[in-house]
């Protein structure tokens, strides 16, 4: 029986998401024949995690399906096991790499990856707490109907169940590591207020995320879609292709891993930092995995503390350091694109050595470009004014903080990559 880890990491009320989550995992279980272990990662505040604990409790039981809720305690205490048995130098600042005290991304992902370990799962399929599923004939579009059935088999093995097959044949003897799609809705950055207030300051604050080398048509190109999932159509019926994905064509609300991918590498632990979530997309891609694009979107909306007097610029800050981060992982990715299959072992695994050298071997990058960057930041908020002005006004003193942290979230990412293997080692049973 194929075991899988259903996962959410969630830091805001969400029971109608946990409800519907758990009727995806009863799906898996019917469907597929699953043993779906169901991992609730609930960082909230106490209040809002004893309703996840009653939603938890009320849930009706359903053969297959096992349901884990941990808070960040925990969590903790699992971290701290895991570390102590893997017997790595730094244990501390490994704990607080998993857990850090802020909001990231990528760590508590990393979380859901080393307890997907732990619970002996060959997969992990990832949802987000500020999403919902699209309905169709009155039935939630579920989509682990797509993910559950190939992830790593060979691509060959797949290509008969899928719509489509855009796959070099050279490749087709590659597992499948990866299935996704995106999402429907509104923005998955929560900056449709800027691209309202003005459409050209829209532009130059998007921009800012490409590399700064790039012609202004293929720029242009990329604010046109960036942060737009699959639109706004609804699903009207399956379509799914065997594919190497495009990470732009997917989405880490929508996305499920082979472990062959996620026990070699984790992702960036980067704190106060959108987007860190997604460099395995990237790895998978450049290294010419195979991977299923499917289109059963999930719909994505925002939750409203991102508006609030505090969640304003500490969601604008996120965003920066996202634009920042960019100068080094632009780097790493033009030279993953360019090693390619030489990411690869013999058994076509990722090289997690290989990309520890591509981290460490960015952080000597010049820092000039991303200097540009605020410069740019600055400017276009203050055009805005309001809200946008004061918080540029606050971000000028921690400019070269900022600089640095871009810098140190490159280099901790590395570190963890490297200690990794070891964890996840003494992560399993």
């Amino acid at each position: 029986m194929n075991r899988v880890c259903l996962t959410l990491p969630t830091n805001r009320p969400c029971s109608a998401t946990l409800t519907a989550l758990h009727a995806e995992a009863a799906y898996a279980a019917r469907h597929f024949g699953a043993d779906v272990q169901l991992l609730i990662l609930d960082s909230a505040d106490a209040a809002t995690r004893a309703g996840h604990t009653r939603t938890v409790a009320a849930l009706p039981p359903e053969p297959g399906v096992t349901v884990h809720h941990l808070d960040e305690e925990a969590q903790r205490d699992f971290l701290r096991r895991v570390i102590r048995k893997a017997g790595l130098p730094g244990p501390e600042r490994l704990l607080r790499l998993m857990l850090p005290p802020a909001v990231s991304y990528g760590a508590c992902t990393n979380r859901a990856f080393l307890l997907a370990a732990a619970l002996g799962c060959d997969s992990v399929h990832r949802r987000d707490s500020d999403s919902t599923y699209q309905l169709h004939a009155g039935r939630p579009v579920f989509p682990v109907h797509h993910e559950l059935p190939w992830l790593g088999r060979p691509a060959a093995e797949a290509a008969g169940a899928v719509t489509r097959t855009d796959l070099d044949p050279a490749l087709s003897h590659r597992p499948v590591s990866l299935a996704g799609a995106s999402f429907i809705g509104e923005l998955s950055v929560d900056i449709g207020e800027i691209r309202r207030l003005d459409e050209a300051v829209h532009h130059d604050v998007v921009s800012l995320w490409a590399p700064g080398d790039w012609p202004e048509d293929r720029t242009r190109a990329l604010v046109e879609e960036s942060f737009t999932g699959a639109g706004t159509a609804p699903f009207t019926g399956d379509h799914a292709t065997l594919t190497v994905v495009d990470p732009m064509r997917v989405d880490m609300c929508n996305i499920a891993l082979d472990r062959a991918v996620y026990e070699r590498v984790p992702l960036p632990p980067a704190t106060d930092t959108i987007g860190s979530d997604y460099f395995l997309l990237h790895l998978v891609h450049d290294a010419g995995l195979p991977g299923i694009l499917h289109n059963r979107n999930i719909e994505n909306f925002h939750t409203p503390e991102r508006r609030t007097t505090t969640g304003f610029p500490a969601y604008q800050r996120r965003f920066v350091k996202f634009l920042l981060s960019m100068l080094y992982f632009h780097d790493v990715y033009d030279r993953m694109a360019a090693e390619g299959a030489g990411l690869l072992d013999a058994r076509h695994q990722v090289r997690p050595d290989r990309i520890v050298d591509l981290l460490r071997e960015s952080t000597t990058l010049d820092r000039t470009e991303n200097v540009w960057r605020l410069d740019r930041i600055d400017t276009a908020y203050r055009k805005l004014g309001g809200r946008y002005a004061k918080f540029v006004d606050e971000l000028a003193s921690d400019r070269s903080e900022l600089l640095d942290q871009a810098q140190r979230d490159i280099e901790a990412f590395a570190d963890l990559t490297e200690a990794w293997p070891a964890l996840v080692e003494a992560a399993r049973p």
